[in-house]
């Protein structure tokens, strides 16, 4: 999910500039550095939503309104799915 379907999205919706945008879209994975501030790294019966500083409400609004943007809504759209792909895996717990 982090890595073929953005590659996807990228293609479909971006096609004159897929692999820049899917760059982008890998890059905003970034994000999970967050998950260093914790111990354990990882949880497998941790949701990262709300609990992590860059994956909180408050940061997932800051996503959406770059989103307004359109030098930023690049970002944001692969910000935006790293969250949804770290919520899908909140109803695996």
């Amino acid at each position: 999910m982090h890595f073929l379907i953005p590659g996807i999205i990228a293609y479909l919706f971006f096609r004159n500039n897929w692999r820049k945008v899917w760059l982008i879209f890998v890059i905003t994975m970034l994000i999970d550095v967050d998950h260093l501030f914790v111990i354990p790294i990882f949880d497998s019966n941790r949701c990262s939503i709300n609990f992590h500083p860059l994956h909180s409400y408050y940061a997932i609004a800051l996503y959406f309104i770059l989103l307004i943007p359109k030098k930023t809504r690049i970002i944001a759209i692969g910000l935006l799915f790293h969250i949804l792909t770290d919520f899908s895996d909140c109803f695996w717990i």
